[in-house]
């Protein structure tokens, strides 16, 4: 479909992208008097799924224009550019878009505005653990050094990331765990023949298996002679994790 002059394009990106679809608005001209020719300058609107949704933003604009600077681009659509591009690079991205949902507070801000008592309010609002809060933490640098190269944010901004306190995580989920103490073991070792379960604690306590693990554990990988059997562990190259069998 051929749009009117002046008003824009839309086009698709190479590749497989979670958002192929580019919309972009013309901003001006620039004339070259020398070799008698006029060229269109444009800004990005945004990237998107499908060409109707990228039709409708480059209509939307045109009826509402609206500052496309990079300086203007919300914590969202910061998030949004990178994420395409970082995205293809890794396997796995659920931590960072888990840590990207817990910054809805200011997904709407414009990222050069935000500074380090925003990103502070979210953690301490968060409410979330550790190993989430350091994804987080990752995202926001991240994030700063794509809106860097981009003249979005100046270096200094990212640099004041790094005192960014994720020393107090509060999981309202968490269990308060304490460490079975040297008696309360021997304890069990006593009464391990009344019960079976108390063998389950002690393979536990040995080991360092989840429940899940001990649970959907299967003989075929148990190798008693040798002391030690494996489990699922999606985190790890191989998809199993190797667990060694402790002595008292």
């Amino acid at each position: 479909m051929r749009l009117p002059n002046g008003y824009g394009s839309v086009y698709k990106l190479s590749g497989n992208r979670r958002k192929p679809w580019v919309a972009r608005a013309t901003i001006g001209w620039d004339i070259d008097d020398n070799m008698n020719k006029v060229t269109q300058k444009y800004a990005y609107i945004g990237y998107y799924k499908s060409q109707k949704e990228a039709l409708s933003a480059l209509a939307n604009y045109n009826e509402n224009p609206f500052d496309l600077s990079n300086k203007a681009s919300t914590f969202a659509e910061v998030y949004d550019k990178w994420s395409d591009i970082h995205f293809e690079k890794i396997k796995d991205s659920t931590g960072y878009k888990a840590a990207y949902k817990i910054c809805e507070p200011i997904h709407n801000m414009k990222f050069a505005e935000l500074n380090l008592n925003h990103f502070q309010n979210i953690v301490d609002n968060s409410g979330k653990n550790t190993p989430t809060l350091r994804n987080l933490k990752n995202l926001i640098n991240l994030m700063y050094d794509y809106a860097i190269v981009r003249d979005i944010v100046s270096k200094e901004k990212k640099d004041k990331v790094k005192y960014l306190d994720i020393s107090k995580p509060g999981n309202p989920k968490a269990l308060n765990r304490t460490k079975f103490k040297d008696n309360e073991v021997d304890r069990i070792w006593d009464v391990k023949d009344d019960n079976i379960y108390y063998t389950v604690v002690l393979m536990m306590l040995y080991c360092g298996v989840r429940i899940n693990e001990l649970l959907s554990l299967e003989k075929k990988n148990v190798h008693l002679e040798q002391r030690w059997f494996f489990v699922a562990d999606a985190k790890t190259e191989a998809g199993i994790r190797v667990v060694p069998i402790f002595k008292k």
